[in-house]
């Protein structure tokens, strides 16, 4: 009885540890699980420290032994054990190091965490192999009761191994990023206390949205409403509150849009988005035309309406994306008042005393309030330089988390030196919350200075941030993903997770990356000092009005330009309106236009060094792009993304470096020829609604690793030599409805660990063969209706750990679920898309 009780736990416990390693990868990419795992490992570096020290404790002694033990060794030999002995001391130097570093110094942890790894590599090689055949060849020479010592050593050595395996990324999961992304989240209702509990600090976010929302539902006469005040103040936090009530969800029947204007907004689609949500028809495609004059119509109360525009920066674009319609409610955020537009106004003030202490304390110490031990008057004082404002509150708090106070006094100096925040706010915020990046390591504040490089107001795609550190930083995606928890637990950037509910409008990126524009002008200030041409990062902050180049970059045509990174933002471009421009040391280019048709800067040719290109049309039609041969002379680029545009021909062409291809939201018109990219590790075609086949060619890219084919609507084919993709290990078919079969040759990629068919929705069946996929451990096929019967041959999958479906297809898995017990069948839970508040 006892035994089957144990067994029964031990089963339990082993689907438990399933769903733990698989969770952050059911609802989010693999970039989310590198993400959790870098995280877990830095977590778990104090308590894998405990257990080092505890081990090499146990072992060292044994180790003296056989070094002082009277038995006289060759020289090589004894040299060995006194190496290892050293190695071993050095393992408990290195675990006092990690206790007594903070688990919120997540970049340090990481950074102990690999040399912990490095030790144990260490210890493997002279346990395993020199200095146990040495000491075993010497056995006949040594006492009998040595014997019992050597099994003590190899029993600490098993140990040792299995617990810094543990530590090994991708190993458990873990806490710690879905702990990052939640306190974002978390910080919009912690913040003057959200719903009127008691968990928040105050009463201001309440008492700002019940006003608001008193001149949305009372007041008939209104009909744009204004929230307004100084950056960083909690503008948008309030209009995300508002629309998230359940009383305005409900007053509104969901039919709520969030938009974000910005300082370049693209106005014709903002109107055919907001006309689209009026009239009811959310797919109204862009290009439609918005006529300037709105007609006038009755309207009942279901057609009650919200639209909320954030960040508007000027009444000439206000004007034309707000018109007076019967049952329409507009909610204006900004840092300025529009009196002759709006009809209502809340300005949103600074925190008081308490509250302005609360959030502070939330981010210097994890609690409400002032720590015992703290010197509360320095933290006090800390806290009166931040001007309440709750930006700088959470940035200059997390900042000074787990310093000592000689640190926090040498902080609270360099903030008391700069002039108070008053009336020229914005510029005095900038330079204080500057102080907290001064204290960044190196390499970290470079990376952070990066994020300058993308449009304001945009969702930044995690793997697009990776993929750039990657290339100009010298640095694996292990310790890409590790500086990105860093700066998120900074406050110097936001990680959205988006909701895998597997609409077909979600994206197939499901993390990104965004910023406040107020920390995007700080990263500016810092990138801007010097001369123009001597800037490591040369970038257009917003597109100009004519929407060409600026022309102090026309002076200095003559020379070259010292820059990295070079992001440019500009409408439609022709041969004529480019500059002779040399950037011989540019690794990174990022072009942001808004145009049907874009001539491609000739300058490319004179990028020699260029690893990462990144193009992105924000038109409201697919942009042709002209002069494409200069893609032949990027023989170093290792990773391009294409976003918008209509694939050109690029015949002659072969992109010899290129590791990573994205294409997103593109017209493939035939082009895409796996040739020209011979040595692609991953692929990625996302909302590609021409593509209704997989071209074969794609199939003779024997470096292939992870091929995601996400929201092909039309997609209803796969080459019949799928199979010959042997590297592939993870393939995602996600949201292709017309997809009716998986060729059978697919069984034939023995490498492959993960798919993704879920929203196939005509898929039938999976190939009779399945079972040979003996690495795959992840099957996600929510909605999947036509699939009722699975294969014999799946009770062969013996690595399978994981099956996401619906309940309906949930019984045909049990045979797999009994002949392999480590394999967890999950029933897919709804999941509720809010999108639209993070538009």
């Amino acid at each position: 009885m006892k035994k089957q009780k144990e067994k029964k736990n031990s089963t339990s416990w082993r689907k438990t540890m399933v769903l733990t390693e698989f969770f952050h990868a059911e609802i989010s990419s693999e970039l989310w699980k590198m993400l959790v795992s870098i995280s877990r490992k830095a977590l778990r570096c104090k308590s894998s420290a405990k257990s080092l020290i505890s081990y090499v404790h146990e072992l060292l002694p044994t180790i003296e032994e056989i070094k002082y033990s009277g038995v006289e060794l060759p020289a090589p030999r004894q040299s060995q054990v006194d190496r290892l002995s050293e190695i071993l001391r050095s393992g408990v130097e290195l675990s006092h190091q990690a206790l007594s570093s903070s688990r919120w110094n997540v970049y340090r942890n990481f950074q102990l965490a690999k040399k912990m790894e490095k030790l144990e590599k260490h210890v493997t090689r002279f346990l395993q192999v020199p200095m146990q055949a040495h000491i075993l060849a010497d056995v006949n020479h040594v006492r009998f009761e040595m014997a019992e010592r050597f099994d003590r050593v190899e029993a600490a050595n098993q140990r040792m191994e299995k617990f810094i395996g543990e530590m090994k990324i991708g190993v458990n999961g873990g806490g710690w990023v879905e702990e990052a992304v939640r306190s974002m989240q978390e910080d919009e209702t912690w913040v003057e206390g959200c719903n009127g509990n008691n968990n928040g600090f105050g009463v201001g976010l309440e008492f700002g949205k019940n006003k608001v929302m008193e001149m949305v539902f009372t007041r008939s006469d209104v009909s744009v409403v204004g929230i307004w005040g100084i950056g960083g103040s909690g503008k948008t936090t309030l209009a995300r509150e508002v629309c998230r009530d359940d009383q305005v969800r409900c007053y509104f029947k969901e039919r709520i849009l969030f938009l974000t204007v910005s300082q370049s907004p693209n106005l014709e689609q903002l109107r055919a988005r907001i006309w689209g949500h009026v009239m009811g028809n959310q797919g109204l495609n862009g290009t439609y035309a918005v006529p300037q004059w709105m007609p006038q119509f009755e309207c009942k109360v279901e057609t009650q309406v919200l639209v909320v525009l954030d960040d508007v920066w000027s009444l000439p674009v206000l004007e034309q994306l707000v018109w007076k319609i019967p049952g329409c409610k507009f909610l204006v955020v900004s840092r300025f008042n529009f009196p002759t537009i709006f009809n209502a106004t809340y300005r949103v003030e600074l925190l008081g005393e308490h509250d302005a202490l609360s959030l502070f304390c939330h981010h210097a110490f994890g609690q409400k309030s002032i720590p015992m031990g703290a010197n509360v008057s320095l933290v006090k004082q800390v806290v009166a330089e931040c001007g309440r404002l709750p930006l700088a509150l959470k940035v200059i708090g997390a900042s000074l988390r787990d310093q000592n106070e000689m640190f926090w006094l040498s902080v609270k100096s360099r903030l008391s030196q700069g002039q108070s925040i008053g009336e020229s706010y914005e510029i005095h915020l900038i330079d204080r919350m500057a102080i907290s990046t001064n204290y960044l390591p190196e390499k970290i504040k470079e990376c952070f200075l990066d994020l300058c490089s993308f449009p304001e107001d945009r969702k930044i795609p995690l793997e697009v941030l990776i993929n750039m550190w990657v290339e100009i930083h010298d640095i694996n995606e292990t310790e890409a993903y590790a500086i990105v928890v860093e700066l998120s637990n900074k406050n110097l950037l936001t990680l959205v997770k988006e909701a895998r509910a597997g609409g077909m409008y979600s994206s197939c990126f499901e993390i990104s990356v965004t910023q406040h524009d107020i920390l995007r002008d700080l990263v500016l200030h810092l990138c801007n000092r010097g001369s123009i041409h001597q800037h490591r990062r040369l970038v257009m902050a917003k597109r100009k009005e004519n929407g060409l180049l600026p022309k102090e970059w026309s002076r200095y045509k003559d020379q070259p330009f010292e820059a990295q990174i070079v992001s440019i933002n500009t409408g439609a471009m022709t041969k004529m309106d480019w500059f002779e421009l040399d950037f011989p040391k540019a690794e990174v280019l990022i072009i942001n236009f808004t145009s049907s048709d874009y001539f491609l800067p000739p300058f490319i040719n004179k990028m020699p060094n260029l690893r990462a290109l990144i193009i992105i049309n924000y038109s409201t039609s697919y942009a042709r792009l002209q002069n494409v041969s200069v893609f032949r002379n990027l023989t170093n680029l290792r990773s391009l993304w294409l976003e918008k545009v209509s694939i050109p021909q690029l015949s002659g062409s072969v992109l010899q470096n290129l590791g990573k291809l994205f294409v997103v939201l593109c017209k493939i018109n035939n082009s895409l020829d796996g040739k020209q990219f011979p040595n692609l590790s991953e692929l990625t075609l996302d909302h590609c609604d021409d593509l209704t086949q997989l071209p074969s060619s794609i199939c003779g890219i024997k470096s292939l690793q992870n091929l995601s084919v996400t929201n092909c609507h039309h997609l209803s084919q796969l080459p019949v030599e799928f199979g010959k993709l042997r590297s592939l290990e993870i393939l995602r078919l996600y949201a292709c409805p017309d997809l009716e079969t998986l060729p059978p040759s697919m069984c034939d990629m023995k490498r492959l660990k993960y798919i993704d068919i879920s929203q196939c929705v005509n898929l039938s069946c999976f190939p009779e063969e399945i079972g040979r996929l003996v690495c795959l451990e992840k099957i996600d096929m929510r909605e999947c209706p036509m699939i009722r019967y699975l294969p014999k041959s799946a009770v062969a999958l013996q690595s399978l750990q994981l099956v996401i479906c619906d309940e309906e297809v949930y019984g045909m898995w049990r045979d797999v679920e009994m002949a392999n017990s480590n394999v967890l069948i999950k029933v897919a839970e709804q999941h509720y898309d809010l999108d639209w508040l993070q538009e």
